[in-house]
């Protein structure tokens, strides 16, 4: 590919990990399951991103579990995403996607949005039941194995 006609759009995806779960939503107009996530705003931070878009789509509050390169305020530490990936979605258009593993601040029911037909909390039992794909099975076998002190069966 002509990266120079490449679009490049910097994106987050967050996987929340509670009580041994992993908070995924069925995406309506991509028809896969995957965790909440999306575009990274003019002027937001990434951080700011990860959580903000968890809280669009699911109306739950989030905290970052991650570290931070040096443990001063000044100048602002960001969390570090678990991991940096390009993806391409269609011919000459990638998302950097920035993802992030989080935890639950307060609890409360789930309360989705408009792009998801389906959203859940699942465990790895439930997990083995959905269609996801080999990277988002990836990625929320990572999230359980750090996060909620589980191994999931491939």
């Amino acid at each position: 590919m002509n990266t120079t006609a490449c679009k490049r759009e910097w994106t987050v995806a967050t996987f929340v990990v509670n009580t041994g779960r992993v908070l995924l939503l069925y995406h309506r107009k991509l028809g896969k399951w995957l965790p909440p996530g999306g575009h990274i705003e003019v002027g937001e931070l990434p951080d700011e991103a990860a959580v903000r878009e968890v809280y669009e789509e699911t109306g739950l509050q989030v905290e970052l579990v991650g570290e931070k390169a040096l443990p001063i305020d000044n100048p602002l530490q960001l969390v570090r995403p678990r991991g940096i990936q390009v993806e391409t979605i269609s011919p000459g258009h990638q998302h950097i996607d920035l993802v992030y593993f989080a935890e639950v601040v307060a609890d409360g029911p789930l309360q989705p949005n408009e792009e998801s037909v389906e959203l859940g909390w699942y465990g790895p039992t439930q997990l083995q039941n959905l269609k996801l794909t080999e990277e988002i099975k990836m990625w929320v076998n990572l999230a359980l194995e750090e996060i909620g002190n589980y191994t999931v069966q491939s």
